[in-house]
C-alpha cells in the first residue's frame, strides 16, 4: 500500500518530501518542467515501497499511507496513480 499526496498540498507543494523520499518517487521536482504548471505533488505509487520518510516531513500533514487517508480525500489515489498513468501514455 503506497503514500498518497493529498488536497493540503495543493498551492503549497514544498519539496521537504522529495528530499526525504529514498526512492525518487515523488514529483515534480523542482527542476523538473511541469513543476511550475502542477497545482500539487504526487507519488507514484508503483514505485513508493511505504517507508514513510515523506510524512514527518511535510509541513501541512498531505502525506497519508493509502488505508489511513481520510475518507474525503480518497479521490487522491486515483489523482496520484492517474498523474504517473499519464506520464507514461506522453
Amino acid at each position: 500500500m503506497a503514500y498518497v499526496i493529498a488536497e493540503p498540498c495543493i498551492g503549497t507543494k514544498d519539496t521537504a518530501c522529495v528530499d526525504a523520499c529514498p526512492v525518487d518517487c515523488i514529483h515534480p521536482k523542482r527542476n523538473e518542467g511541469d513543476f511550475d504548471s502542477s497545482s500539487m505533488l504526487f507519488i507514484n505509487p508503483m514505485e513508493c515501497i511505504d517507508c514513510g520518510a515523506c510524512v514527518p516531513v511535510c509541513p501541512v500533514a498531505a502525506i497519508y499511507a493509502e488505508g489511513d487517508l481520510p475518507e474525503k480525500w480518497d479521490k487522491y489515489v486515483q489523482i496520484n496513480a492517474e498523474h504517473y498513468a499519464k506520464k507514461v501514455t506522453e
